[in-house]
């Protein structure tokens, strides 16, 4: 994370936060898992490659993820909008898939000593759910998300989606002047 003063096109001065994803702008190769019918009992994993690129938008106060991935479950493609929220010094992550074309309510959260976190609800089945995303094992060539299910409001954490990712080059991802 920087701590340079940065500005956004508009001279706007951006807060050190806004640089919490400068380490993932690039392209990514994926190993992702899924757990089939989570929060069921059930412990049927799917296993997905492809890749990810991550853009930076708005000068870092915003970045774009497009995954895409496949394996003998099929085919992923997917949208991450991440937005920095100056006002209440967070981020909200915003999580889209192309096969549904819903986004799904944000989990909001930060980073702190090189790990993410960000917590949130949504409708699993018809029943409102607690949702927690974690970004960690952070380095310049690889770094490891996952997220997590629970139905008793976060006494007990089912995870559903493990990804690592490791570069493939920083590419054009940023976004130039």
């Amino acid at each position: 994370m920087s701590t340079d003063t940065r500005r956004d096109r508009g001279g706007e001065v951006l807060s050190p936060h806004d640089s919490d994803f400068d380490f993932e702008f690039g392209i990514w190769n994926t190993q992702l898992s899924r757990l089939v019918r989570p929060l069921t009992g059930s412990k049927d994993w799917v296993e997905y490659k492809g890749t990810t690129v991550v853009r930076e938008v708005w000068g870092g106060g915003a970045n774009l993820v497009e995954l895409i991935v496949d394996g003998p479950a099929g085919h992923i493609e997917a949208l991450s909008l991440r937005l920095w929220n100056p006002d209440s010094g967070q981020w909200s992550l915003n999580f889209a898939s192309r096969a549904s074309g819903v986004v799904t309510p944000p989990v909001v959260g930060g980073f702190s000593d090189g790990r993410g976190e960000f917590h949130g609800q949504e409708v699993l089945d018809g029943r409102l759910i607690s949702v927690r995303f974690v970004i960690s094992d952070i380095t310049p060539i690889s770094c490891r998300f996952e997220q997590f299910f629970s139905r008793n409001a976060g006494k007990a954490w089912e995870p559903n989606w493990i990804a690592t990712d490791t570069r493939v080059s920083t590419g054009d991802a940023r976004r130039q002047p």
